[in-house]
């Protein structure tokens, strides 16, 4: 274990730019499979080239690559700060060493700002990882190093006998809202004071974007991702949005009337028709700054949802209901996918047709955000604990 500061020096893992990244690719991690070589059939000559030539080779999204490359880049530093080794020198032990060093990274690994990575105060990790996360790094690793192993880059693999981590998966979904914690989001980004047409662009677009996510359930990069031509019908009364999911399949979802007005008081407010037509590529979510049509990234999405949270948050907290701020704080857009299909479930809706509605590949995944016969189960348990006692 080196007792000396980290030199957190940044690596270059390329590609970074969009328009270096396929569109709709793959969300998961899919590389090339090659023969296990003899001879190396990789021009890498280094750990870092080889890294970056692994992350080229995959079927990744744009927010993939990132994570990948945040992932090699903190083991390909570990490797040369702690065991002070090169990927042909690590063994089993080393490696399992790094699951546990995950668990808990040492204060000078650990920085809760997330600076950039040019900065000499930037840490790679804000604290010690979940399980889920440890499994989602250690998969980057284990794909790093099975991929060099086929290409010829190292004669052995000890990843292969490193065991995944577990991470515990809850058979139902609890980070949902309410049908009433919506309503107040809804009411508070709708009361925002907007003094400025940037600030009347933000607060319509901020309302459009929660609007989308509750009534489609979409995931954040495929509501980001998508075109305002993506929102359309083909004459019949029923308007449709078109997304693209993980592993690039297409999904068209229904939109309802109150987020067809939305989108129309949302293009109005930055000076657009009500309708856009199919062939408009413009991008679905703006930047309210900018001065020309700019798409926000998924982080700036995620940010504004999170805002609107904090201030439903602070109106739920002066009418006294401080489990309503409390869930809206800790809530996200994502939680607003899973809040459409709780709700629906809950309403009697088939899971099959929540299953294609959301994209999941088994309807299992699906039946976790049926919570009725829970509450039903609640409901029951209480009443009968009011009506007679049982202690």
């Amino acid at each position: 274990m080196s007792f000396l500061m980290p030199t957190f020096t940044p690596i270059d893992l390329g590609p970074t730019l969009p328009e270096e990244i396929a569109p709709g690719a793959s969300s998961r991690l899919h590389v090339k499979m090659y023969r296990q070589a003899d001879d190396a059939i990789t021009e890498a000559t280094t750990d870092i080239e080889l890294a970056r030539e692994f992350i080229a080779h995959g079927e990744l999204s744009a927010k993939s690559i990132q994570n990948t490359q945040k992932e090699l880049f903190r083991f390909l530093t570990w490797c040369r700060e702690e065991p002070g080794k090169t990927l042909g020198q690590l063994n089993v032990a080393d490696l399992n060493a790094y699951k546990e060093f995950l668990k808990n990274p040492p204060p000078e690994w650990v920085s809760r700002t997330k600076w950039p990575r040019t900065d000499a105060r930037y840490r790679p990790f804000t604290g010690p990882l979940s399980d889920a996360s440890r499994r989602q790094a250690m998969i980057a690793v284990k794909g790093l190093l099975g991929f060099a192993e086929q290409t010829g880059y190292l004669r052995r693999n000890p990843a292969a006998l490193v065991r995944n981590v577990r991470a515990p998966t809850a058979s139902r979904i609890t980070r949902y809202l309410t049908q009433g914690a919506i309503a107040l989001a809804l009411d508070t980004v709708a009361r925002r004071p907007a003094g400025t047409p940037a600030a009347v662009k933000r607060r319509e677009r901020d309302r459009f974007l929660l609007v989308a996510f509750a009534h489609t359930g979409a995931r954040l990069n495929e509501i980001v991702g998508a075109a305002m031509g993506s929102i359309y019908t083909e004459g019949n009364g029923r308007w449709w949005l078109d997304v693209v999911g993980k592993g690039g399949k297409p999904r068209r979802l229904p939109v309802p009337p109150d987020m067809l007005d939305a989108f129309r008081a949302y293009r109005q407010a930055f000076d657009l028709l009500p309708q856009a037509n199919r062939a408009d590529r413009t991008p679905l979510v703006l930047s309210s700054r900018s001065r020309g049509l700019a798409r926000i990234t998924d982080e700036a999405a995620a940010e504004a949802i999170k805002a609107v949270f904090a201030d439903a948050a602070s109106v739920a907290d002066t009418r006294g209901d401080a489990d309503t701020a409390a869930t809206l704080r800790q809530a996200s857009a994502h939680w607003l996918r899973h809040s459409m299909l709780t709700n629906h479930a809950n309403n009697g809706v088939q899971l099959k047709t929540l299953q294609d509605t959301a994209g999941h590949a088994n309807i299992a995944t699906t039946a976790a955000y049926l919570h009725k016969t829970d509450n039903e189960r609640y409901d029951e348990i209480i009443a009968s604990a009011r009506g007679r006692g049982i202690l």
